[in-house]
């Protein structure tokens, strides 16, 4: 993705400084977004409660079939692992600071906790690794990248923290090595697929409507599409 050459910010830099009057409300786009601003966390949040609720929608109506459908060869199902990622892959993508991707992964989990799911408090540990392995892609980057090869890289990270470190152990014990290979690769399919290039999408879509004007997808689009 193109970075644009500058993005729009409120009175203060990314560093939480005053700006000068020629500078501000303005900062480099090739410079990271260090300092949250309130309209940050207030967006996190609501992204996150809106995809906490989808989590709920999903594991009460659409996750029995699915699941019911690969119980020929279970290892399957781990194809809808992506659909529990895409918080912290849009929210990373959204606000592009350290933490967001953690943050609204954290709450979209606690949202569905709160609804009532079938894995209890254990969505809590899960959504605190997936919204790690987000973090991690974009470290890998220092921050300063954002397109659809970054999603996809934090999508896959995000699955395999998830598998490796918490499923393998805990859902799937008793799976051979290959099955768990299996098993693992579908997750990270899912990943790329489903939260990456998936999140990228809907990331694009929702600065198309406008709605993203304060963060730098909507200062993306303007530019590329001026007025």
């Amino acid at each position: 993705m193109t970075e644009p050459r500058s993005t729009q910010l409120s009175t203060q830099d990314a560093h939480g400084a005053q700006p000068s009057r020629t500078a501000r409300a303005t900062v480099l786009a090739t410079r990271p977004l260090m300092g949250w601003r309130g309209v940050d966390l207030i967006t996190a949040a609501m992204l996150a409660v809106a995809f906490g609720v989808i989590f709920w929608g999903f594991d009460t109506l659409i996750y029995p079939f699915l699941n019911a459908a690969t119980t020929g060869f279970p290892p399957l199902g781990e194809l809808m692992l992506g659909i529990w990622l895409i918080p912290a892959v849009v929210g990373a993508l959204v606000i592009r600071r350290p933490g967001a991707a953690l943050f609204t992964e954290l709450v979209a989990a606690n949202v569905e906790l709160f609804l009532g799911n079938k894995w209890g408090a254990a969505v809590l540990l899960s959504g605190v690794l997936q919204g790690l392995g987000v973090e991690l892609a974009l470290a890998l980057f220092r921050h300063r990248r954002f397109g659809v090869v970054v999603a996809v890289l934090g999508g896959v990270l995000s699955a395999a923290f998830e598998i490796v470190l918490y499923e393998w152990q805990s859902y799937v014990a008793e799976y051979s090595s290959v099955w768990k290979a299996i098993y693992l690769g579908c997750g990270l399919v899912s990943g790329a697929l489903v939260a990456g290039v998936g999140g990228w999408f809907l990331v694009r879509a929702l600065a198309r409507t406008g709605a993203l004007n304060a963060f730098p997808p909507g200062q993306e689009v303007r530019e590329s599409h001026p007025a």
